[in-house]
């Protein structure tokens, strides 16, 4: 994934699609991207096809269990496939690979900068547990229905996408129609990229844009959803991308998210690691040095403590967990 994330990263490779003469100039004066393109490409089919040939084997041995992919079989192995159904193994495993990759490192970076920021700002983390425990007692985690009760978690989760975007030039996009901006006529179909960083970091809308500080949300408690559906002046961030191409996972990722966050703060003190001498490590929350280069974005790897909450959440996180155990079993 490093190596994808360095070849997509703009301007990493040359605009072979818009100006296909490129292709014959020696890779080498543009460091060598066609051989670093070869070599994801090898890796992403050979790990894709792992994945379908794993489910192929679990299926012939216990069935269908109902999962996307194993739907998705169902209808490829049907006597009828739909029309439309594109049923090559390259297509199926590009399916669930790019479904997979999709959801787990964009989330899994973002919580990592939670983590991070967490570990910087015990003060904003000491806040969010008091909120968290004026409503939720030691006996269970929280969950969704308690989303409208904690509003200080999603302005952490908000703050975490603005702070560190995954994606700090998103993907680039075609106008679909003729447009101008700022006195510049730009024609239908020119390429746009949409810099999240800079929007993000703009201090004319966020005050001390590089400090973790989610009060920058203070009173908004719409979810990215609806505000990327409404007026741009209210978006919220541009963690999901913009206009038609929007991350099409982003109601699952901003609760998935919020989940997350949430447990993590009501079952763990998140602390700075402690070196040889006992004395707290100090995390690098830069940009320029704390974290990695490419298309997505993710913090290097820094240590950190968590220190559970008291023996009663110990008890429930190991009550919960046997809990998760069953649901996820009959996916194995």
């Amino acid at each position: 994934m490093e190596i994808w994330s360095r070849v997509m990263e703009t301007g990493a490779t040359p605009p072979v699609d818009i100006f296909p003469f490129l292709h014959y100039i020696p890779q080498s004066l543009f460091t060598n991207w066609r051989s670093r393109a070869t070599h994801v490409q090898r890796e992403m089919n050979g790990l894709y096809a792992d994945f379908l040939t794993d489910l192929r084997t679990r299926r012939a041995g216990s069935g269908s269990r109902g999962s996307l992919m194993d739907q998705v079989l169902d209808q490829v192995e049907s006597e009828k496939p739909p029309p439309g159904l594109e049923t090559s193994d390259h297509a199926l495993w590009f399916l669930g690979g790019t479904l997979t990759e999709g959801g787990s490192d964009t989330s899994a970076s973002i919580l990592t900068a939670f983590v991070q920021a967490m570990v910087a700002n015990p003060a904003i983390q000491k806040k969010a547990q008091a909120q968290i425990d004026s409503v939720i007692g030691p006996d269970r985690s929280p969950n969704w229905s308690d989303y409208a009760s904690l509003p200080y978690i999603a302005h952490i989760v908000k703050e975490t996408m603005r702070w560190r975007p995954v994606t700090p030039l998103a993907f680039p996009h075609a106008l679909a129609q003729d447009d101008w901006v700022d006195g510049f006529f730009l024609p239908k179909g020119t390429t746009v990229i949409v810099n999240a960083w800079g929007m993000q970091h703009d201090p004319t809308r966020f005050e001390d844009p590089e400090k973790f500080d989610p009060d920058h949300f203070d009173g908004v408690r719409k979810l990215a959803p609806e505000l990327a559906n409404g007026p741009w002046e209210e978006r919220d961030h541009y963690g999901y991308g913009a206009g038609r191409r929007l991350c099409p996972g982003i109601h699952l990722a901003e609760r998935n998210l919020w989940l997350g966050m949430a447990k993590l703060l009501w079952a763990y003190d998140i602390l700075p690691a402690l070196d040889a001498k006992g004395d707290e490590v100090q995390v690098d929350t830069s940009a320029e040095k704390g974290y990695c280069e490419g298309f997505l974005v993710c913090a290097y790897d820094f240590p950190a403590r968590f220190e559970v909450r008291g023996k009663a959440r110990e008890a429930t996180i190991r009550r919960e967990m046997e809990e998760a155990k069953s649901v996820f079993a009959k996916y194995e």
